[in-house]
């Protein structure tokens, strides 16, 4: 039998139960990095097809590049993708070690002044790149390509000279926030989770929390969509909800809900499921592949959220 890094299979979930349509949807259209994390996360697969799958995108100089982010196309290695690469890497146990190291360093190449990391360098220049993604210069830090990062290499203990400056950088673009949208809030919930000084963290999301409340940031009930405003620039309809926050029961963000504001907006992901298996993007799409390539990894994360919930999926 051909190796499939999915071995011993476990019992086939039932046809057309949630898991059993994701299958099919992964195995017609997702890239080979999506289809080895699948059969990880579903079909008790090996992480080292994970690893082999990644090092397609990896670059000479440490970072990661080659379109692993779909919105940003092109081989030049950038910190959105790098990240990408690290939450891989850590949803299969693998971050740290050597490969970890090697990340660290082209951080530490690619950082600013501060510290920190910008989103985009502008290397991408010349390259397809989504029209709502900005190249300048010389790009600023941020909370949404820093946070994350920093977060993942906390939570899995690593210690690098990169990360202090940058931590520090972490913990006063979250506590300067006041008026922010749902992808940096995300990233400050990716950073608090996993940041080592616990009872500020602790502090820090209970603030954001009723900041998000506050300015609507998360569509409460999903039958009332029009009561809630979408962020500026972000696509018609792109709403964000509770479970796009606190992705796990134990993240900081799930003490911003009650248990009927998380059940409704589970109920309304658990219900997004499209008729060919799959979940949709909610964000602009600007080239035809673009969905092709991330509506995979969006089905990843849906099921991953649900089962990390309790909810049945197959």
């Amino acid at each position: 039998m051909a190796e499939t890094g999915a071995s011993p299979l476990p019992p086939t979930p039932p046809a057309h139960s949630p898991l059993f349509r994701a299958e099919h949807f992964v195995w017609l259209t997702a890239r080979v990095l999506e289809q080895r994390l699948f059969a990880y996360h579903f079909l008790n697969g090996e992480p080292d097809p994970v690893e082999t799958a990644l090092d397609a995108y990896r670059n000479e100089d440490g970072g990661y590049g080659h379109a692993l982010e779909p919105d940003l196309r092109g081989p030049v290695s950038q910190p959105l993708h790098t990240g990408h690469a690290l939450r891989v890497l850590d949803a299969v146990g693998r971050c740290g070690g050597q490969r970890v190291e090697r990340v660290c360093r082209y951080l530490t190449s690619v950082s600013t002044s501060d510290g920190a990391l910008p989103a985009i360098l502008p290397g991408q220049r010349g390259y397809p790149t989504a029209p709502f993604v900005p190249i300048v210069d010389d790009p600023p830090s941020e909370l949404l390509a820093t946070g994350p990062v920093v977060g993942l290499l906390h939570r899995n203990e690593v210690w690098h000279a990169w990360l202090f400056r940058a931590t520090d950088f972490c913990w006063q673009a979250v506590d300067s926030l006041e008026k922010s949208h749902p992808y940096e809030i995300e990233a400050a919930v990716a950073f608090l989770d996993s940041a080592p000084d616990r009872p500020r963290a602790e502090a820090a999301a209970d603030r954001l929390g009723r900041l998000v409340r506050e300015h609507r940031l998360a569509a409460l009930d999903p039958e009332r969509l029009e009561a809630y405003p979408v962020a500026a620039g972000y696509a018609p309809g792109e709403h964000h909800f509770p479970y796009d926050y606190a992705k796990t029961p134990s993240s900081l963000a799930r003490a911003w809900f009650t248990d009927d504001e998380m059940d409704r907006s589970l109920d309304h992901l658990a219900d997004d499921q499209r008729e060919d298996g799959g979940w949709p993007i909610r964000w602009r799409q600007w080239a035809p592949g673009i969905a092709l390539e991330a509506r995979p990894m969006v089905t990843i994360q849906a099921l991953r959220t649900l089962k990390a919930y309790g909810r049945s999926v197959g």
